[in-house]
């Protein structure tokens, strides 16, 4: 990596917080890499756009901004289209490849179309769906709401009951008015941080019961992680590779983390792309970067170094 001249920064904002059922998580990692970049003497101050008006960020002479906020409205385009209209460049992919990321239904949709594994599955609107669901897809089956991040309103079913899927259906429509039903895979759980479209080391995850929840994701020392993953070359290699495609494949820039399921036969699937990646002490890019040498803090400064704007106006 090229070494970054932090006082070509400029004074940099880093959004945290925000309006998301995952406000405390961005709160999180938002102290995490405000502390990071002042350490690195980089110029950067914190600002809650639940607290304050995002217009204060033109007012207040920010040159760039750092996004740590998470779920809606924070890598959903919403912010980013903000940014676009400010004109001040931020980190991550831009307005649609936000929008598109954030949707898991309308993730698996393109990814489908680049030649993307994927886990079989559809959308599902209402409860009364479940017996649909139950006969084109099986019993075993993890339900998501399309629009939410952080495990927040999954469920993870084997060999479950017609009521029992009613009632994770219930709980997944509660956050949102489309759910997503994928088939269930039992095999190992990895994920791929993306770094300026090339993937770095694949980290095992080794939660308890297989279950890496919202409480296992960011408490506690339950879940075990190995980076880089005990996998054979080839199929490390290969992961690597889809990772990049899918991340292209949705218009990604900067970064973003990429979940995949490994079957016991050797093949993978897809499941998410989280295009604003978490970095609390319990969040996994840092990890990655860490195996490439990479510090937490080189790590926030090289991304804040990329942040730009899908469009930029002439002056």
């Amino acid at each position: 990596m090229m070494q970054v001249d932090v006082k070509k920064l400029g004074r940099v904002a880093v959004l945290m917080g925000g309006l998301s059922s995952e406000r405390e998580v961005s709160l999180s990692s938002g102290a995490g890499v405000l502390e990071a970049l002042k350490r690195s003497g980089v110029d950067a101050h914190a600002f809650d756009p639940a607290e304050r008006s995002v217009l204060e960020l033109a007012k207040e002479g920010f040159d760039r901004v750092f996004i740590s906020l998470h779920g809606r409205f924070g890598e959903d385009g919403a912010i980013q289209g903000v940014l676009e209209y400010l004109q001040l460049p931020y980190t991550g992919p831009g307005v649609r490849a936000s929008a598109v990321a954030m949707d898991k239904a309308m993730t698996r949709s393109v990814w489908v179309n680049a030649g993307v594994p994927v886990a079989k599955g559809m959308v599902v609107t209402r409860v009364e769906e479940a017996e649909r669901v139950m006969n084109e897809i099986g019993n075993s089956v993890v339900v998501k709401p399309s629009k939410e991040g952080s495990s927040i309103g999954v469920t993870k079913l084997a060999d479950c009951t017609r009521e029992a899927l009613e009632e994770a259906l219930a709980a997944a429509l509660a956050y949102d008015d489309e759910v997503l039903v994928e088939e269930r895979i039992f095999g190992r759980e990895f994920t791929v941080a993306v770094l300026d479209g090339k993937a770095l080391p694949v980290i095992e995850i080794k939660a308890p019961d297989g279950d890496y929840d919202f409480q296992n994701k960011y408490f506690g020392d339950a879940v075990k992680y190995d980076c880089p993953a005990q996998l054979p070359e080839t199929t490390a290699e290969a992961i690597a590779r889809t990772c990049e495609k899918a991340f292209e494949a949705v218009g990604a820039r900067g970064w973003s983390r990429i979940d995949v399921m490994l079957r016991e036969d050797g093949s993978f699937i897809l499941l998410e792309i989280n295009t604003s990646p978490g970095m609390t002490p319990h969040s996994l890019f840092p990890m990655a970067a860490r195996a490439v040498g990479m510090s937490y803090e080189d790590l926030c400064v090289h991304v804040a170094s990329n942040a730009a704007l899908d469009f930029r106006l002439e002056k």
